[in-house]
């Protein structure tokens, strides 16, 4: 057992180096989970205030969330954790919800947020919380609201039926067929969606819709806005030509987060380096050749969203 690098009076198993100038842990219950860090943020970290540690910290659970495993923290990260609103108590105490639904044995079984425990610890990185404190507010503002119910002790909690409600609220669009394609529309790109973004969503059971595709469009703001609204999730790719990079794109998947639709990223491998601070923390698919996207974005969708209902229709 060795100290966390983000929280230091907390201990993190499994340690391990990948390179002389990366390392980290196979789990840490303050961070939520494992991590990788290369060796100037490890540095860079004392200078962290708690909040800002705690910005980091949900980083690397929605990272997670996105698959990857052992999130690698660069000093890209750090610049964009410094930059990065917390999030508000709503959605904190919606993650803290969300956390205590997913580690219930069953529906309506009780979970201990016990003090000084990882189920605990876990809890504080769910929820952006900097102190056990926060914990215990948020389970009180969720047992105010009538979604948390405490039973046998304070933090021994389960979540009610208008808790699960809210949490199925939460999820946008679950039973859409529906995939948003946000790109550049460029002939230099029209392999790259009618080989590689195009077949990869329907081979995992989507219907893609681009914009600039769809006939009888009206106002084309609207529109976008809308055909997001009714989508399971973005695939986002960041490709950029001569001009730089493409606007649009980087508004739709912002747009797309801030509903909790699932966005994945992809990107060319030859532009990869002209990405956005602010996006380059999230694990793109690079991809060199169609096929490859193809293969790599099916992939990434059945993994992360899971096999769309018109490949269930499908097999039937």
């Amino acid at each position: 057992m060795s100290e966390c690098f983000i929280w230091p009076d907390h201990a993190a198993s499994g340690y391990f180096r990948e390179t002389p100038l990366s390392e980290g842990f196979e789990d840490s219950p303050r961070t939520g989970g494992g991590y990788a860090i290369d060796a100037e943020p490890r540095n860079a970290i004392s200078q962290l205030s708690e909040a800002e540690r705690a910005r980091l910290t949900t980083w690397l659970v929605d990272q997670r969330s996105q698959g990857v495993v052992q999130p690698r923290i660069t000093m890209n990260t750090l610049e964009y954790i410094v930059t990065k609103p917390p999030l508000s108590p709503f959605q904190r105490a919606t993650r803290l919800l969300e956390y205590v639904a997913l580690h219930a044995e069953s529906i309506g079984t009780t979970v201990k947020l016990i003090r000084e425990t990882d189920a605990g610890w876990r809890a504080c990185a769910c929820s952006e919380s900097i102190k056990w404190e926060d914990v215990d507010y948020l389970v009180g503002y969720l047992n105010d609201t009538g979604w948390l119910e405490q039973l046998g002790g304070r933090h021994i909690v389960r979540v009610t039926v208008e808790g699960h409600r809210h949490i199925q609220e939460q999820k946008t669009n679950t039973d859409s067929a529906q995939a948003f394609v946000a790109m550049w529309f460029s002939e230099e790109m029209n392999d790259g969606y009618d080989n590689g973004v195009k077949p990869g969503i329907e081979s995992a059971g989507y219907k893609p819709v681009r914009i600039d595709q769809k006939a009888d469009v009206n106002k084309i703001d609207d529109e976008i806005i809308a055909e997001i609204r009714r989508s399971r999730f973005l695939v986002a790719d960041f490709t950029q030509g001569k001009d730089g990079a493409r606007g649009g794109v980087y508004f739709e998947a912002g747009f797309a987060y801030g509903l909790g639709i699932p966005v994945i990223h992809t990107c060319r491998k030859d532009t990869i380096d002209k990405l956005a601070f602010d996006t380059r923390q999230y694990n793109h698919i690079v991809w060199e050749t169609p096929e490859e996207l193809r293969d790599a974005l099916a992939k990434r969708i059945s993994a992360r969203i899971g096999d769309g209902p018109l490949l269930q229709e499908g097999s039937q």
